[in-house]
């Protein structure tokens, strides 16, 4: 691979969720523009071993990779901004590295020594960044957390390490802070910045380049007023701008300069940046010929982090048509029999995303009978396609009270249940699950092949019979109800290669009707948009010109 990998570390200050992530994701994208191949990893103090069993609410999606990694949201931006195809090299918490020291001191790997945070944490953190060492021209990595924080001084300290070992052209600091605008004084504070920038110096951490969260452009003048307080020239003072469209963001940057010093600080000659098919996403966000509504049906529908990768699916769906997707989001406790042609009658589609736990499920099942019935398009993802079997279990092939076995542990028509074993093609056991299995091995994790039917939705979408798309889940179709579901008229389109998992599902006199136990959302982007999101959108908004 040879490649001399140069690193990016990039930190925040003032205050959390100024965007480290989409700010990682954009720059990574602007270095490839130039031409550079990019990877980027997240460091993330809390100490978590994985974001897996962390509550959505709390901290937004949790995103899979390929090998099967649960992740951070961010590594989602990463993926839709860059062609870097991440995994568990990319998220590292402190759990994690703690687990691997004190295994390590375990097995007597330190020889009997004391261990401590330095150098044996530090260390540890190092060997995780240089993980990608010699892997891409440049390696991104971003700092979990807010400067200040106690989790997060190992990293820092790590690396601050890092510029001494690899020398100065190989190694540059970039700060994300916060320029607010104070309305009664009238004008932009500083003051927040120089504080930040002061406490990471005194870390030993000087940053090359800063960039300034704020609603308007930086003045000349202010810039160099930062740059002087914060001993940083002024050229390297980079104002982040809030935009309406994150799509924008490396734009932004660009018109900045910020692509321009890095290079320069690195001693990376490149090309000039091609940015056309920003250019171009950006336009279709901003001038959309048309608008279509999606309803949302779920249970964390009050906060959109937690479905950040398929709100954005969504909106990529509609580039291609030049179309608008408006989200409504409808929350399945409140729908019953009685009100849900009155919640759904806005929605020119319908979206039943993935989720955990029994809450809701019953308003969800009224929701995808009445995308059946009144032939709106329906799209089920993981949970979301377990919801259109039940509902096609009860409602047509005359199953009274089927369930998953998840919500109903003593329903008779267990449509849905828990794997119990798992062959590999040499008859090898690979997996049992059970009830008593652990919660976090029980999963399908990552990414799985699956084999396409002829003349089904998801054939015409993909245009290809063998794909491959990344699971999270624990409940599959059980396989004893297969044959009473088709004969009622479930079709199947698309399975495993040996054909024991059912992957797709679909009925096939509607105009759209699609559940897949896999989570598409994971692979689009706003250059790439995931077939199955950009024909759900086509079908809808066919069917909001009835």
């Amino acid at each position: 691979m040879g490649h001399n990998t140069k690193f990016i570390f990039v930190t925040g200050g003032v205050v959390s969720s100024l965007g480290k992530g989409l700010a990682s994701a954009s720059i990574g994208a602007l270095m490839e523009s130039r031409g550079l191949s990019v990877t980027i990893q997240k460091l993330d103090p809390y100490i978590n071993v994985d974001p897996g069993t962390m509550n959505p609410f709390q901290h937004g999606e949790v995103f899979v990779t390929d090998d099967g990694s649960e992740t951070d949201l961010d590594l989602g931006h990463y993926e839709r901004f860059t062609n870097a195809n991440l995994g568990k090299n990319n998220n590292f918490t402190t759990g994690k590295i703690y687990n691997s020291v004190i295994t390590k001191e375990r097995k007597g790997e330190y020889l009997g020594g004391t261990v401590q945070v330095i150098p044996h944490i530090t260390d540890e953190i190092k060997n995780s960044i240089m993980l990608l060492a010699g892997t891409v021209d440049i390696a991104l990595i971003e700092i979990g957390g807010t400067i200040g924080d106690i989790e997060s001084l190992p990293f820092l300290e790590a690396i601050r390490q890092l510029r001494a070992d690899l020398g100065r052209e190989n190694v540059v600091y970039i700060h994300l802070t916060l320029v607010p605008y104070i309305p009664t004084a009238g004008e932009l504070k500083t003051k927040p910045t120089q504080h930040s920038v002061k406490e990471l110096r005194s870390i030993g951490i000087q940053p090359d380049i800063l960039l300034c969260r704020t609603d308007r452009y930086l003045s000349q003048d202010l810039k160099k007023k930062i740059g002087l307080f914060c001993n940083v020239s002024s050229e390297a003072v980079i104002t982040a701008k809030d935009v309406e469209c994150i799509y924008e963001v490396p734009l932004v940057y660009q018109q900045e300069g910020l692509d321009e010093i890095i290079s320069k600080l690195l001693h990376i000659w490149t090309r000039s940046p091609r940015l056309d098919t920003w250019l171009n996403v950006v336009d279709k966000f901003k001038n959309p010929e048309k608008s279509v509504n999606i309803g949302i049906v779920g249970k964390y529908v009050d906060l959109t982090e937690s479905y950040k990768s398929l709100n954005e699916a969504l909106t990529h769906g509609g580039f291609p048509h030049s179309c608008k997707v408006n989200l409504i989001y409808i929350d399945s406790t409140t729908i019953d029999e009685s009100n849900c042609a009155e919640k759904l009658k806005d929605a020119d589609g319908i979206l039943v995303p993935g989720g955990f736990g029994s809450r809701g499920i019953e308003g969800k099942i009224h929701a995808a009978k009445y995308a059946r019935e009144n032939k709106v398009p329906y799209f089920g993802i993981c949970l979301g396609m377990h919801i259109a079997v039940i509902e096609f279990a009860r409602n047509i092939a005359g199953l009274k009270g089927a369930n998953s076995f998840e919500f109903d542990k003593k329903t008779e028509y267990p449509v849905i249940n828990l794997m119990h074993e798992w062959y590999d093609e040499h008859k090898k056991r690979i997996e049992t699950r059970d009830i008593n299995s652990d919660y976090g091995g029980t999963m399908r994790l990552g990414a799985y092949p699956c084999v396409l039917e002829d003349d089904s939705f998801a054939k015409e979408s993909y245009n290809s019979s063998d794909i491959s798309e990344r699971h999270r889940h624990r409940y599959e179709f059980n396989n004893d109800f297969k044959d009473t579901l088709v004969e009622n008229g479930l079709f199947i389109s698309g399975t495993s290669p040996k054909g024991d998992l059912v992957e797709i599902v679909e009925l096939k006199d509607h105009p759209w009707f699609l559940g897949c136990q896999f989570h598409p959302e994971f692979k689009s982007k706003p250059m790439k948009p995931h077939p199955l999101f950009t024909e759900f959108i086509r079908a809808s908004i066919k069917n909001s010109n009835k």
